[in-house]
């Protein structure tokens, strides 16, 4: 679960942050890039913890859960790149 939750948190984050951005709040936009980094790190940490179980000799199930959280992380990674570019966009619109 705490792939899923971090994975939405880390998404959450990223929407805000372009939203802080399209109304000219950098200071915010960066802050939020940054807690979606964080998030991001969590569920990375949480995955590499199970990846390393599985590589000593441990067996981890796959289960529709299992797969439903990594698509999670897959979309907020996804997200958080494409909101950091988005977060550019509107800081040199804002600049000119």
């Amino acid at each position: 679960m705490g792939l899923i939750m971090n994975g939405g948190d880390a998404k959450s984050s990223c929407m805000e942050a372009i939203y802080a951005a399209k109304e000219g709040n950098f200071e915010e936009a960066d802050q939020k890039l940054k807690d979606a980094d964080e998030a991001l790190n969590r569920a990375h940490n949480s995955q590499t913890s199970m990846l390393t179980k599985e590589a000593s000799g441990d067996k981890v199930d796959i289960t529709l859960l299992m797969v439903h959280a990594q698509d999670h992380i897959m979309n907020a990674i996804t997200f958080r790149d494409l909101a950091g570019e988005v977060v550019d966009i509107h800081r040199k619109i804002s600049s000119k």
